[in-house]
């Protein structure tokens, strides 16, 4: 009887916790609002393999063969579909340096022991032969070229997660501007595991033109890593400035001198990084230049690039489970926070910016500053430990005469239809009896299925919408943590391999996956699938095979 009032109690508080929820979802995120950006901030380094082939025939005639690998740029991109796709400047992944100058400095240097710098210009020599050969090895190729050259640009992606990669991923350029400062599109060619994709950050229809307006910078100086995390600093907008000029950036207040501040980050790393509106937390420009000026490239000409590219950027299953989070999180209901960043976990183990809100949200749960549960505190009903006990033991007394009367009544009842029965057929009168009940033929089920259909059960969470998929489709995920290279289940002895690495997808811990294969997600919704799933559980969406 306790349960049963222990119950009227919780429902009680469950509707008022309901009711504070809603209107806190429908909240327009308030702060923390380059959380919406940075899970899909990365490094990007792009690099020359240089084979050369020396042809020394000065005296006996000599193959002198050499690889080197040259630095062509790096900095930081964003991605903006869940597939991978990358925006960055052009000058990250390309360079009007002649990676072959280099090289034909090197090999000559090497070989030949003479004093050539290693760097990207022409040089001579005082040895009138010898220096005749070194411009024959230098570019264009020539009949008489005393060198042959191959070059192949490899570019990686260093995305934004816990444990750091320390691979990346490839990419290869889809387009690239005229200019060093024009955006350039880079498309993933390796490591499609399949899932859910990656987050990706909302790009701005256009950038705000009052003068002075508020955004915030992010990127990496370096490769992430667990010392070395997104670097986010503020600025302010001046009006005017359109296409690869920039707009730049002034302190209305002038208490600092923010193209400086920028060009030292920018110097550091931040080259191409997004710059975020601070009311609604979308990118609208990337960060360009360097030194002591630093301006921004809008958003207008990211998007043109894009549609060259056709790349068509998109949000995906993982960003509208986090948004859901981070609204709990930034409006204060913590308690609802917890599930929510866990829920954003079970799709993409390695989200950084969901595993740092998630600690503090489990720290902050049931404390004062918790909304939630500060509401469930002042509810009349959360004090109110329900009705005495006498009252339930009076109405179990009153229900068990009720039950004995009737079934009292019911008996009399039947002795009475027995006896008017038996007297009808003394009198020769005609009586239906009734026969065996008629079989229910079983569902219909289709050939190979042992099981009843799926049932979709509410959840607690609204719904998260569907992404466009298609047969056969890769999707880049976060590689798990506990992982080795890509294709392989062991350990990565590179990050330790041990539970020191932080705990696994939730749909390991708590027994929500056991088999032995690689857990499954629909590409529609990112909810779980069994090993015999053909549709979702979730939203009814054909299991892809």
């Amino acid at each position: 009887m306790r349960r049963l009032g222990s119950a009227l109690v919780f429902i009680g508080v469950l509707g008022v916790a309901v009711a504070a929820t809603a209107p806190a979802l429908a909240h327009e995120h308030p702060s923390g609002i380059t959380d919406l950006v940075t899970p899909a901030v990365v490094r990007v380094e792009a690099t020359a393999h240089v084979d050369i082939t020396l042809l020394d025939h000065i005296g006996e005639l000599v193959h002198v063969e050499r690889s080197y690998e040259v630095p062509i740029g790096s900095g930081t991109g964003t991605i903006v579909t869940p597939e991978g796709a990358v925006v960055t400047l052009t000058r990250v992944v390309k360079n009007a340096k002649d990676v072959e100058v280099y090289a034909a400095n090197k090999v000559f240097a090497d070989h030949h022991k003479v004093k050539i710098p290693a760097d990207f210009e022409r040089h001579h020599v005082k040895n009138d032969r010898l220096d005749h050969h070194l411009q024959e090895c230098y570019p264009p190729k020539r009949p008489t070229a005393t060198c042959i050259f191959d070059v192949t640009t490899e570019i990686r992606v260093f995305p934004n997660i816990s444990p750091p990669d320390r691979q990346g991923f490839k990419a290869e350029i889809s387009s690239t501007a005229d200019g060093p400062d024009g955006p350039a599109v880079l498309v993933p060619t390796g490591r499609a595991d399949g899932g859910t994709g990656m987050p990706t950050a909302p790009l701005a229809a256009a950038v705000p033109d009052k003068d002075g307006s508020p955004v915030a910078v992010a990127g990496f100086t370096g490769r992430p890593a667990a010392n070395l995390p997104e670097t986010v600093d503020i600025a302010h907008l001046r009006a005017g400035g359109a296409g690869e000029g920039g707009r730049r950036f002034k302190d209305p207040e002038g208490k600092a001198d923010e193209p400086k501040k920028l060009g030292a980050l920018i110097d550091r790393g931040l080259l191409g990084g997004p710059v975020i509106e601070d009311r609604k937390g979308e990118v609208v420009g990337l960060l360009t230049g360097g030194g002591d000026d630093a301006r921004m490239l809008g958003v207008r000409e990211v998007t043109r690039a894009l549609a060259e590219a056709r790349v068509t950027p998109r949000r995906g299953p993982i960003d509208a489970a986090f948004e859901q989070a981070l609204t709990r999180f930034h409006t204060g209901y913590y308690g609802d926070a917890v599930p929510a960043f866990q829920r954003v976990l079970e799709l993409y183990p390695g989200h950084t910016v969901a595993a740092a809100r998630l600690k503090e949200a489990q720290a902050k749960r049931g404390t004062a500053e918790d909304k939630g549960a500060a509401q469930v505190r002042m509810s009349p009903g959360a004090e109110h430990r329900g009705p005495p006990l006498w009252m339930f033991l009076v109405a179990g007394g009153v229900l068990v005469v009720a039950v004995l009367a009737a079934a009292l009544l019911l008996w009399r009842r039947g002795g009475g239809t027995e006896a008017s029965g038996a007297a009808g057929a003394d009198a020769g009168e005609e009586t239906e009896v009734a026969g065996p009940p008629t079989p229910v033929p079983p569902p219909f089920r289709r050939s190979g299925e042992t099981a009843d259909p799926t049932v979709v059960v509410s959840r607690s969470f609204p719904p998260l919408p569907r992404t466009p998929s298609r047969p056969g489709d890769a999707v880049l995920v976060a590689r798990d943590p506990g992982a080795g290279p890509a294709g392989t289940g062991a350990r990565s002895t590179e990050t330790g391999g041990g539970a020191a690495d932080g705990p696994g997808p939730l749909s390991q811990q708590e027994g929500g996956f056991t088999g032995t294969g690689p857990q499954k997600y629909c590409t529609a919704c990112g909810m779980r699938l069994g090993p015999a799933h053909r549709f979702c559980g979730y939203c009814g969406h054909p299991c892809e095979t």
